[in-house]
């Protein structure tokens, strides 16, 4: 079991929670500190303060007073009115990480909900109740209202969810659980929505995949470069010493590791085109915004973006539930990948010319009759040219709600959902490079490779025969995204090259 306790989820606890489903827990201290906070709301209600959200209404209506008696409904309420969200559900993963975020806050202790909703959201994670969430209606301030609402509603035992690999309506999914639905108390419904932990989890899982894609990115260039000799120069480390940058040092260094004991001819040109030349710069640079990403969304994941926060018995107001930094950081990211696709989708139309492999056009030994891996490459500058459309920051834009008292918003989950497509479309472009990369290799020095790289691409070799005759190729992309990837991955791990 994984304690939740408000301060330590990094990376590897998400993925573990998430991805592998291990249980989370709450240890002594955080059910304390939870309990505490709560009692801090009773009292505010029984003094009769004002506080927004708790017996106020909101977004403009904060100055909407509410009777004690209405106190429960209106928590109720905003979930049932916040549900508007659109589209296709969102991956059960995002869903699943977003509870864990939501919960991670909660047991910071400043969102002044009972122990008892803390408790069944923790029943809902372990036992594997998805709700059914609507991918597209959050602005990213107050937070990701609307597909956290769908969380609430399956709480409440409405809306629908996922159990067992089945939709259900809410009531039947938490029941065959062995859950029962619960009615929401003062301030529970606007704790449940308000905070940035659909993006977030959305951006963790998909910052997740893009580093091991990176160091993907890095062992397929490296296979492009043997398969044309390419030279070696510029992995140097006196050059990349010299500019100073971290990303950089670490992409040459793991290539020059992955050359060791090359015996492939090298060319005889004084520089290579830039796609390989300049793998260290662009990869390196892809390094360190990915490290940065990571950093700034573990504090994200840890952080308490409820508004109000209850803190020493006081209800503050404030904005923590605005997206902005994690929506900066997501488009950043998908600027650097889509690049990362660019920079991999130029070295695959390299790969086509028989002027500079000296190999025969398109890497198919009958040309004319056959077209090869002509159509490969097309598909590549396909994706490439779809990134660069969603690469366009969303965070720039911002579209007042509620009459204008929420006037400048994140659009943080727009950057999320866009990244998560430009992080599937580059895998499709590395899978590309490496189906021609290994092709080129197998029409020339395949035998003369380091005995590195010739054990990450045995998986390959035993998946994905060569082209000698035009083929369906489109199973052979696929194959290596679902199939070659993954082994390599855990290669990757094992050889401590990540």
């Amino acid at each position: 079991m994984i304690i939740i306790d408000g301060k330590s989820l990094n990376f590897d606890k998400f993925n573990l929670i998430v991805n592998e489903n291990i249980p989370a827990g709450l240890d002594k201290k955080t059910k304390e500190r939870i309990i505490k906070s709560r009692k801090s709301v009773e009292k505010y209600i029984l003094e009769g303060k004002i506080g927004y959200g708790i017996n106020t209404g909101f977004g403009k209506l904060a100055n909407v007073k509410i009777s004690a008696k209405e106190i429960k409904e209106i928590q109720n309420n905003i979930i049932l009115s916040h549900s508007a969200g659109v589209g296709k559900p969102l991956d059960e993963k995002v869903v699943r990480g977003a509870i864990l975020i939501r919960l991670n806050a909660f047991a910071k202790g400043y969102s002044g909900v009972r122990l008892s909703l803390v408790d069944f959201l923790l029943h809902m994670l372990n036992k594997n109740v998805i709700p059914f969430v609507p991918s597209k209606g959050s602005v990213g301030a107050s937070g990701d209202l609307a597909p956290s609402s769908h969380i609430g509603l399956v709480v409440m035992g409405r809306g629908y969810a996922y159990y067992k690999g089945k939709l259900l309506n809410g009531k039947t999914a938490l029941k065959r659980a062995g859950l029962t639905p619960i009615s929401l108390e003062a301030k529970e419904g606007l704790s449940m929505i308000n905070g940035t932990q659909f993006m977030t989890s959305s951006g963790v899982i998909s910052i997740s995949k893009a580093y091991n894609l990176k160091v993907l990115s890095d062992i397929i260039a490296a296979v492009s470069l043997e398969s044309v000799g390419g030279r070696r120069e510029p992995f140097s480390p006196e050059i990349q010493n010299i500019r100073g940058y971290k990303g950089p040092r670490i992409t040459a260094k793991r290539i020059r590791n992955l050359l060791k004991g090359s015996k492939v001819k090298i060319t005889k040109r004084v520089q290579d085109p830039y796609s390989f030349r300049c793998i260290p710069q662009v990869h390196g640079a892809v390094e360190d915004i990915l490290t940065y990403a990571v950093s700034m969304l573990s504090i994200e994941m840890n952080a308490a973006t409820d508004n109000p926060l209850v803190i020493k018995d006081k209800v503050l107001s404030g904005g923590n539930f605005h997206g902005a930094p994690v929506g900066y950081i997501l488009d950043a990211s998908a600027i650097v990948l889509t690049d990362l696709s660019s920079i991999s989708e130029r070295r695959v139309a390299q790969l086509m010319d028989t002027e500079f492999t000296h190999l025969p056009p398109f890497l198919i030994p009958n040309p004319g009759k056959n077209s090869g891996f002509m159509l490969a490459q097309v598909t590549a500058a396909s994706l490439v040219s779809q990134n660069k459309m969603l690469s366009t920051p969303a965070s720039v834009d911002s579209i007042p709600t509620s009459c204008n008292q929420e006037d400048h918003v994140s659009m943080g989950m727009n950057a999320a959902l866009k990244l998560s497509e430009i992080v599937e479309n580059l895998e499709y472009v590395l899978a590309i490079e490496l189906n021609a990369a290994i092709q080129a290799l197998r029409l020339s020095q395949i035998k003369n490779i380091s005995p590195k790289l010739m054990k990450i691409i045995t998986p390959f070799l035993d998946t994905i025969p060569i082209v000698k005759e035009d083929r369906e190729l489109w199973r052979d992309i696929k194959n290596t995204k679902a199939k070659v990837f993954p082994e390599m991955i855990r290669l990757i791990q094992e050889e401590g090259l990540k």
